[in-house]
């Protein structure tokens, strides 16, 4: 008897996640894509994430976080290339969005983001080894380059491999990952709040922004492009 072959899915790019029939609750950010459910209370919250158990059974445990207030939901998949997306998260996505509404819950993509610190260094795993310890945090799995805590609650870190320092520069930045269609708007109101542009040589995927005293930081919208 032959035995059964395990299913494969293809890899797929966020713009293609994003094209996809049954996602247009979930927005590609830095890890994967997300969405957020608000819920009237924590009974609410609870009974959607219970429906959310039951309809992903058999495609994997997506990232959820409970709150008063709603649940967000994140499809994890951060890899080296094209953010680790398959068709089976687009399943997964339908999947979640159909036990939302059918317990009357509507999608809000454009609450949800994700803030990633990443740091400079020349010797990486040095410069690792120290901020894993500090933390409490540990490797994210198949990366030498990222740390996360593993109660998922704080920031992922990256580590970003520099070939000679940076003068005049800071080496520690924060990068905020917003849905593609309100990543301008994010912008903007840096900027009207004293903000000022370092480069968009990347936008509509990326732009690089300071505050009034050269601090820099980055916004990034995954999908706005490929």
């Amino acid at each position: 008897m032959t035995e059964p072959q395990p299913q494969t899915h293809s890899t797929i790019r966020p713009l293609a996640f994003h094209a996809a029939p049954g996602t247009e609750d979930w927005r590609v950010l830095g890890e994967g894509a997300c969405t957020f459910f608000p819920a009237a209370s924590f009974a609410d919250a609870a009974r959607l994430v219970a429906a959310i158990a039951t309809a992903v059974d058999g495609l994997g445990a997506p990232d959820v976080d409970l709150r008063p207030e709603g649940v967000t939901v994140r499809l994890i998949t951060v890899a080296e290339d094209y953010y680790g997306l398959t068709e089976r998260h687009i399943e997964l996505a339908r999947r979640i969005s159909a036990a939302a509404r059918a317990l009357g819950a509507t999608a809000e993509p454009h609450a949800a983001q994700t803030v990633q610190v990443t740091v400079d260094a020349l010797e990486r795993p040095a410069v690792v080894a120290f901020w894993r310890a500090l933390l409490g945090y540990r490797d994210r799995a198949g990366s030498p380059e990222d740390l996360i805590d593993p109660a998922r609650r704080g920031a992922p870190f990256y580590f970003q491999q520099m070939d000679e320092p940076r003068p005049q520069r800071n080496r520690v930045h924060v990068d905020v990952w917003v849905p593609y269609d309100v990543a301008e708007q994010r912008v903007a109101a840096a900027l009207a709040a004293g903000g000022r542009l370092v480069s968009d040589d990347d936008a509509p995927a990326l732009w690089v922004l300071a505050d009034p005293e050269g601090n820099e930081a980055c916004v990034g919208a995954a999908g706005a492009a490929g």
